[in-house]
């Protein structure tokens, strides 16, 4: 049985004091969701992870929402892994759609940053999903399978049963279109089917997220389904309130 995980992702939203704020009352609902047997956790800006780190529950799972492979050097506007480790954080984002787009990221420097995540003992949540035109064209699953197997390549079956992907479509991130529990279950299963190709049993290990457009009225739907294991939330978890209802919707 794969655990659930809620991982909100805040993009480039809060100052200091305003991550200070929701990490000092989000106590009481992380204590409930793990009472019920629910990971979950924050992605806060670079500058934002230290107050949440000092100020949540140590049950708060804490996300980079990117790093650089490399463990120092002449990159400038990027962050180690070694700095991420030195203020406690495991967890890190890669290939979010936004990332992709804006900054160039391609599944190709994923890999690189993914092998050294895994080396450090750290756990990387793999973004992949396709945009709406690969989507009204029926490629969706192609598209999303080379993003996989280019991701994860060369990977053992031990390594990747440590990473989480998130299954994200473009079209519905941010939108306020979010894909129909059927079309996320069947691109999910899809992806789960390409793992399985790839590393064996370990697949069943995955934990597989969707994310684009989920709130706390729609995320038990998607719950519902078999290969759906959590999700990755934007925008609905940028508030104490609506937090709290997301994890309310994986509980149900």
């Amino acid at each position: 049985m794969r655990k659930k995980l809620l991982l909100g992702n805040w993009k480039m939203n809060k100052t200091r004091p305003e991550a200070k704020e929701f990490a000092q009352g989000c106590g009481e609902m992380v204590e409930y969701a793990v009472k019920h047997g629910i990971d979950v956790g924050v992605a806060p800006t670079f500058v934002c992870l230290c107050p949440v780190i000092k100020h949540a529950p140590k049950e708060l799972i804490v996300a980079a929402q990117n790093v650089n492979e490399h463990p120092s050097g002449a990159y400038t506007g990027e962050i180690s892994i070694p700095m991420l480790q030195e203020i406690g954080v495991e967890w890190c984002i890669l290939g979010h759609s936004e990332r992709r787009e804006y900054n160039g990221e391609t599944s190709e420097a994923c890999n690189l940053k993914i092998k050294a995540l895994l080396a450090a003992n750290m756990i990387p949540v793999y973004c992949c999903g396709e945009s709406l035109a690969t989507f009204e064209a029926g490629k969706t699953k192609e598209f999303v399978e080379e993003q996989i197997r280019t991701g994860l390549k060369d990977l053992t079956a031990e390594e990747a049963a440590k990473v989480v992907i998130a299954y994200e479509p473009i079209w519905a991130i941010g939108t306020g279109k979010s894909a129909t529990k059927e079309i996320a279950e069947d691109t999910i299963g899809y992806i789960r089917s390409v793992l399985r190709d790839m590393f064996g049993e370990a697949a069943e290990t995955i934990r597989i997220l969707y994310g684009g457009s989920v709130k706390p009225n729609n995320i038990a739907e998607y719950m519902s389904q078999p290969d759906i294991d959590g999700a990755l939330v934007g925008g609905a978890s940028l508030t104490l309130d609506s937090y709290r209802g997301l994890i309310e919707g994986l509980v149900a």
